[in-house]
């Protein structure tokens, strides 16, 4: 019985996560819908809510968001928009903070989040899984030129987790996706990855 047991458990467990956070996404996008007049929304129109349209809502309004952004109307809309956020003290702190962030994780020349590397952490001969995200800035770059910019991720959680600047020739690069680590970092290490590290250490060179 508990043989027969953990094995529904294993079809179930992931099933039911997954329809849990699609349900979630969902959710949270459908409430898009409430920027639309009262009177346009879909439940007011057909007498019953839709799942998913605000969904598409979402995409279209971050479609059209790109392409006016990508002409010359668009680009001097966004420079005013940031000169009249940079103008409230609170805002202009979090706003920017978190523009820099994306701006670089989504930059197609970026290099942040492009590999996946093998550090020590948070001793010698203890080994774990990091990412590269650049290399050290400002006055720490003038003391720390032979470092690289890692982050550390938690298990089972990566969102959180330590930003560290390493001698170059402690960082191993790994040859695998950022998508097989993170699911490797999920997992606890119960999901190897499908491709192992290349000839197991290769200390990262220079960009």
């Amino acid at each position: 019985m508990k043989r027969y047991f953990v094995a529904g458990l294993l079809i179930w467990i992931p099933i039911v996560i997954t329809i849990w956070v699609l349900a979630w996404i969902v959710g949270t996008l459908d409430q898009t819908l409430l920027l639309l007049p009262y009177s346009m929304r879909p439940a007011q129109l057909l007498g019953f809510h839709v799942p998913g349209l605000g969904v598409i809502l979402s995409v279209v309004v971050v479609l059209l968001t790109g392409v006016v952004a990508a002409n010359m109307i668009g680009q001097r809309l966004v420079r005013y928009w940031d000169g009249l956020l940079s103008r409230i003290p609170v805002v202009k702190s979090i706003y920017y903070s978190v523009k820099q962030v994306s701006d670089t994780l989504f930059s197609s020349n970026g290099q942040a989040f492009r590999k996946a590397l093998l550090v020590q952490y948070p001793r010698a001969n203890c080994w774990t899984i990091a990412f590269l995200t650049g290399q050290p800035g400002g006055d720490a770059a003038r003391s720390l030129s032979d470092h690289v910019s890692v982050y550390v991720p938690t298990t089972p959680n990566p969102t959180s987790g330590f930003f560290l600047m390493l001698p170059r020739s402690d960082v191993i690069e790994l040859d695998m996706s950022v998508d097989e680590a993170l699911k490797y970092i999920v997992s606890m290490g119960v999901v190897a990855p499908s491709r192992r590290a290349s000839s197991g250490a290769v200390a990262l060179q220079n960009n």
